[in-house]
């Protein structure tokens, strides 16, 4: 495997020393699966890793523009190296963001889109939403989800773990490029539906 012209410890050092959804605990966890998946898809690892670990370099600018941050600051990190090489990185950077394009044409940037999208379900992505909830004095539970499934995104009262699952967290699975990763979706996205099934039935004193 290809030696990366960044090493994790340099790519640690880059990120502010917080907790949250979007630190470098996070992107370790997106570099694992980008190589796991990347293996699969036959990516160039070097594109592939050197992506993932600064996919999120730009969080200081704001989710909003973060991916076009990051592609620029990752750039200038890489100068020195070939052009190619530096634009298919910057591109990856720039594809990976859930809500927003561009929309990624390389297997790297699907590769690193889908492993971004596979650290928010699952047990890691429950405890992330509840973690975000918590952060922001948000509930942990309202209504059950048919009654979140009735109710319209801008009129919600309180985004509770349940809106983020009903709303974004269930449709990922649907929303994954590549084989590799949508395997490793369905287990995740299956213990989501029954943890969140289970909430409901726990608030309500059912179980």
């Amino acid at each position: 495997m290809s030696t990366l012209p960044i090493s994790v410890e340099r790519a640690r050092s880059l990120y502010a020393n917080k907790g949250g959804a979007h630190d470098f605990d996070h992107v370790l966890r997106v570099f694992r699966l980008a190589e796991r998946i990347g293996k699969e898809e036959n990516a160039d690892w070097r594109v592939l890793g050197t992506a993932a670990l600064l996919h999120d370099i730009g969080e200081s600018a704001g989710r909003e523009r973060h991916h076009l941050v990051g592609a620029d600051i990752a750039a200038s990190l890489l100068e020195g190296e070939p052009t190619a090489f530096v634009a298919a990185v910057r591109h990856a950077i720039m594809a990976h963001r859930f809500r927003a394009g561009p929309a990624p044409e390389t297997i790297e940037a699907r590769c690193l889109s889908d492993a971004d999208k596979l650290d928010a379900i699952g047990a890691i992505g429950v405890a992330r939403a509840f973690a975000y909830a918590g952060s922001h004095g948000e509930p942990i539970w309202t209504v059950p989800i048919p009654i979140v499934e009735q109710q319209p995104l801008p009129e919600v009262p309180a985004y509770t773990p349940v809106h983020e699952f009903v709303f974004k967290l269930r449709r990922i699975r649907e929303q994954l490029y590549t084989d590799a990763a949508r395997k490793i979706a369905d287990e995740r996205h299956q213990f989501m539906v029954d943890f969140f099934r289970r909430l409901d039935a726990e608030v309500l004193g059912l179980l």
